[in-house]
């Protein structure tokens, strides 16, 4: 696609303003701005020296940013541009920590038998791919939101709104880490604690994989499942009492994994097909295999859609588990943990600009990707009032590497992020050159 066909459906002026915010956006820049955030580790709890650095590169740039301390550990960051105060306020927000920690201490065995160069915090460029660990999802995002404020800067924009460029700690689905200080540390209490603390805006956009426009999201709640048995030992086994919660364990599971199946076909709606997974298992002692333990406990993620409270959601579940009772298997759960989904009107003023842009840069209409499980901060964003927008980058399929889930986290295409930079200068000069009543007419 032209430059002339990506600004098609922008008036002279506008078009002007973002071609010129356009001309700063280079891949040398892109690539030493994901390199860079690369290169610092932030796994969750403990994103405060890449909230600093991202803080530090913005002002340099001509971004007067901010760093904004949780705790002594965690930190967000993030940027204002002024605007005349006649327009209405975007932010452009990306979280910045990563799933795994990239240390073998944390992440083996669970993530596998050895930790690959991408699962690692330190940048490798290959042409147009850099890889390391969350060079994709969070960071390359990240990128893109710090190139569009960086280059909307640079190009001297006439903003009628205020342009905030936020990056959230512990955006990823986690409690605390290990050592940790606080147990919430992860499900989006950095974007909570921004607004908490008065950054604002009006509309926002976050930058998440997918190169589509989302205005629906799954949400998640979190159930801990005690499976009960006897504690025996081996030498006894036919002698007493036996019940081992350990195989009650896998019966559990396997009975949910197929009430998953049915739970997803009922409640797929919209653009989402809420999900669930066993993911944990906690029980016996590996020191002492002579003997079953008491109880086991599984952890469970069920992904909820917009339509579904948590508290229907563990009605549902609860339900499930009250079948293995009747199959005299004594099983027990508690919801540990909600957060709801969220949608925005597809009439909101941010998903049109955003669609917009999207169907100007590929030519055609908007194409609207379905069946959808991922959460994201843009739930924290809707659920406190904010109508909020999903933007990002597909995943890397044309690569030197076989991708996998934690690869297509930890691999991005240079290529892509232009792209998607450039979206995001288009949407925020859209939104934020224009006056209150002009966006809210447009809106109604």
């Amino acid at each position: 696609m032209s430059a002339a066909g990506e600004l098609a459906g922008l008036d002279d002026r506008r078009a002007a303003w973002t071609a010129d915010a356009w001309r700063h956006v280079t891949a040398d820049r892109l690539r030493d701005l994901i390199t860079g955030l690369v290169d610092v580790p932030s796994p969750t709890g403990d994103e405060g020296p890449l909230a600093a650095h991202i803080a530090d590169t913005l002002t340099t740039a001509g971004c007067p940013a901010r760093v904004q301390p949780l705790d002594d550990r965690q930190a967000n960051a993030w940027a204002r541009l002024s605007g005349d105060g006649t327009g209405p306020d975007l932010m452009l927000y990306a979280p910045i920590d990563t799933l795994t920690v990239g240390e073998e201490s944390e992440d083996l065995p669970w993530i596998g038998t050895e930790l690959r160069d991408d699962m690692r915090p330190r940048a490798t460029v290959h042409d147009d791919l850099v890889v390391g660990l969350g060079a994709s999802n969070p960071k390359g995002h990240a990128a893109c939101v710090m190139m569009a404020a960086e280059a909307i800067a640079l190009a001297g924009v006439p903003l009628t709104g205020d342009l905030v460029a936020a990056f959230g700690a512990g955006g990823m689905p986690t409690n605390a880490r290990p050592g940790g200080s606080r147990l919430n540390t992860g499900q989006g209490v950095g974007c909570s604690f921004l607004l908490e603390q008065g950054v604002w805006t009006d509309y926002a956009l976050i930058a998440k994989p997918g190169w589509t426009v989302s205005w629906d999201e799954v949400g998640l709640v979190w159930f801990k499942v005690t499976v009960h048995g006897t504690h025996t030992y081996v030498g006894s086994r036919h002698r007493l009492p036996y019940d081992n919660a350990v195989a009650r364990a896998g019966e559990v599971t396997r009975h949910l994994e197929e009430w998953f199946v049915e739970y997803a076909e009922r409640h797929t709606s919209g653009t989402v097909a809420p999900q669930g997974i066993v993911s944990s298992i906690q029980g016996g002692w590996p020191r002492m295999a002579a003997v079953t333990p008491a109880s086991c406990t599984l952890m469970v993620d069920l992904r909820i859609g917009p339509d579904t409270t948590p508290m229907r959601a563990k009605r549902e579940f609860m339900a499930a588990i009250g079948a293995l009772r009747d199959k005299n298997i004594d099983v027990g759960a508690e919801m540990v943990l909600a957060v709801p989904g969220t949608s925005t009107d597809p009439e909101s003023w941010i998903c049109r600009s955003a669609t917009a842009s999207w169907a100007a840069f590929e030519g055609r209409e908007h194409e609207v990707i379905r069946g959808n499980s991922g959460a994201t901060d843009a739930n924290i964003l809707r659920g406190r009032g904010i109508p909020t927008v999903r933007v990002g980058m597909p995943k890397v399929t044309d690569s030197l590497f076989d991708i996998d889930f934690a690869r297509g986290m930890n691999t991005v295409s240079v290529r892509a992020m232009e792209k998607l930079t450039r979206h995001l200068i288009r949407t925020a000069v859209d939104t934020v050159t224009r006056s209150r009543a002009e966006v809210e007419g447009r809106a109604a």
